[in-house]
């Protein structure tokens, strides 16, 4: 097991996820893993909705990876997708080794303030998902 590994009912960086949340018009987040395990959600969306949507997001973000070639070179690193739909947005972006970041917001969002910010997020994700367990002091 890696750091990565989620433990159902272990949602220990949702809060993180909420303070990303304060922004205007932002709906959910979710961090997943590449594979689509859900690692936390925020408060506003329920676990079983979480995993669903972490399995989705994980396939998008695979192909979304799959066309790199489109861009101009199959090497290439993906960053982030932003996807619209009638009803808002959805924001995946990279947040760490094998692990993704998404947030969903209504169609009014500041769609660059929502990119800056989730950058910094994954600034403070990087952090927390490469640091090693914290151990209480020795009795």
């Amino acid at each position: 097991m890696n750091e990565l590994t989620h433990h159902p009912g272990d949602n220990k960086l949702g809060w993180m996820l909420d303070e990303t949340l304060r922004m205007p018009e932002t709906r959910y987040a979710i961090l997943l893993s590449a594979d689509g395990l859900l690692m936390a959600h925020s408060e506003r969306i329920g676990r079983d909705e979480a995993e669903r949507q972490a399995a989705g997001m994980a396939g998008l973000q695979s192909l979304a990876r799959g066309t790199a070639e489109f861009c101009g070179d199959s090497d290439t690193t993906w960053r982030q997708t932003i996807t619209e739909f009638d009803d808002g947005y959805v924001f995946l972006v990279a947040a760490g080794p094998g692990a993704y970041l998404a947030v969903s917001a209504s169609p009014r969002v500041d769609m660059e303030a929502v990119a800056f910010r989730l950058q910094e997020l994954v600034q403070r994700l990087g952090k927390e998902l490469t640091s090693p367990p914290r151990h209480g002091p020795a009795s």
